[in-house]
């Protein structure tokens, strides 16, 4: 196809040329203080508010690069007759509901995809259904707007997670098939649950993974990536000799805001990141390793000060910026809690972030970053190519209550490639 795209991420700065994008809907409101707690979250949104802030990022972005909707590649997928009855068969056997495989069946490409993403009320037809408390059979996908968790490109590959809590299974199997059966896309797709040393230890997120450049990785090893997770990653890309370094910093379990390294670690330039300074600069508990590989086998691991030290010592030569700013490490911790850290990046020097971390967004313009909010882009008044280093600034008061920023919104498929060292 002309409009076909090749899954090429050899950076995390690289020129952004496809992105893939989940606008949060129903299944969003399809919770209640109730099931919050089993969805993941800390609190309900507000759907109206979310996707107004959403839009924002969805938009701009569509200015900039190619946008890629997940509800409207999987309903694409599902128009083949042979591939929606594959997928039905493989999310009623994940989640145990076999009952309602031929009704699932019987739906259309899109209303199927909206079951699939929002939820399928249950109907209370046995007693069993009758006295159950909840209102879904399958469960509205409600962390599915934070598309970078499922799926992760490196290099020509997507890599499809094995997440933590098994609420998000569905989100992995629909990316893993949207790269099989799309053809938009280019690649091979590659499932740890498909390895034969798979075990229920084994789990890895997609906000744990960096791609730092062509032979380097950085991963968190967190509440939601394990040692494990960690080893298969290693196993399959260095065996291929792509990778010949991965940087690891461990993370605590607690608070929430720490679930994923992005929340504390993203790359902006060709030699600055953000970083949240108490975790990744300060003396702490938390490992920081580095592992050497050749011919595909680890030949040394060693234990770093941080991670700054770390990747200088491969090649990089990276200057630190702080998520909060300098010295007060209250205001820190709390815009590190409202993904202060979590930049996305269009182009080297080409990022976008919530406007309500202030402190954060200051330190960025001290260091050449024009702040250009996203609302005057919109509007035609500012030109983002008019400059050479940027941050936009969407509004996040809403969304960043759902535990993430730009970056675990944004699943990258192609950039431009780049020397980085």
């Amino acid at each position: 196809m002309n409009n076909q795209l090749a899954i090429e991420i050899q950076s995390e700065i690289g020129i952004l040329n496809g992105v893939v994008l989940h606008t949060p809907g129903q299944e969003v409101e399809n919770m209640t203080p109730a099931t919050a707690e089993r969805a993941l979250y800390s609190d309900i949104l507000n759907l109206d508010v979310a996707t107004k802030e959403y839009r924002q990022l969805s938009q701009v972005l569509g200015k900039l690069t190619r946008t890629f909707e997940v509800k409207n590649l999987l309903s694409d997928i599902l128009k083949v007759e042979k591939v929606k009855k594959t997928l039905a068969n493989k999310i009623c056997i994940n989640e145990n509901v076999s009952e309602v495989r031929d009704e699932l069946i019987d739906k259309n490409a899109d209303e199927l995809a909206t079951l699939f993403i929002e939820g399928m009320p249950m109907v209370k037809d046995t007693l069993s259904k009758y006295l159950s408390k909840d209102k879904f059979i399958l469960e509205p996908l409600h962390n599915f707007f934070f598309t970078r968790d499922s799926a992760v490109a490196i290099h020509n590959q997507v890599l499809v997670s094995k997440m933590a809590n098994k609420i998000r299974d569905r989100e992995s199997i629909i990316m893993e098939a949207i790269f099989d059966y799309h053809p938009y896309f280019s690649t091979e797709t590659v499932n740890p649950v498909r390895s034969h040393n798979y075990s229920q230890q084994l789990t890895m997120e997609g906000g744990d993974i960096l791609v730092a450049s062509d032979d380097t990785l950085v991963i968190g090893l967190s509440c939601r990536t394990s040692a494990q997770g960690i080893d298969f990653i290693l196993d399959k890309f260095a065996k291929e000799g792509n990778i010949r370094n991965i940087v690891i910093q461990e993370l605590p379990s607690k608070p929430e805001s720490f679930i994923h390294l992005d929340m504390v670690f993203t790359f902006l330039d060709v030699n600055r990141v953000m970083v949240y300074e108490p975790l990744i600069l300060k003396s702490n508990k938390h490992l920081t390793l580095r592992m050497s590989v050749e011919n595909g086998k680890v030949v040394s691991i060693q234990e770093e000060k941080n991670l700054i030290e770390a990747l200088n010592k491969i090649g990089f030569d990276l200057e630190p910026l702080y998520c909060g700013g300098r010295g007060d490490t209250y205001i820190q911790e709390r815009e590190q809690w409202h993904s202060g850290a979590n930049f996305f990046a269009l182009g080297p020097g080409r990022v976008i972030g919530y406007e309500r971390n202030r402190n954060t967004i200051e330190e960025l313009s001290k260091h050449g970053f024009h702040v250009l909010p996203a609302n005057k882009i919109l509007k035609g008044s500012i030109n983002p190519t008019d400059y050479e280093k940027y941050v936009i600034t969407i509004e996040g008061s809403e969304l960043s209550r759902g535990g993430g920023g730009c970056r675990c919104m944004t699943m990258p498929v192609n950039r431009t490639p780049l020397l980085l060292k």
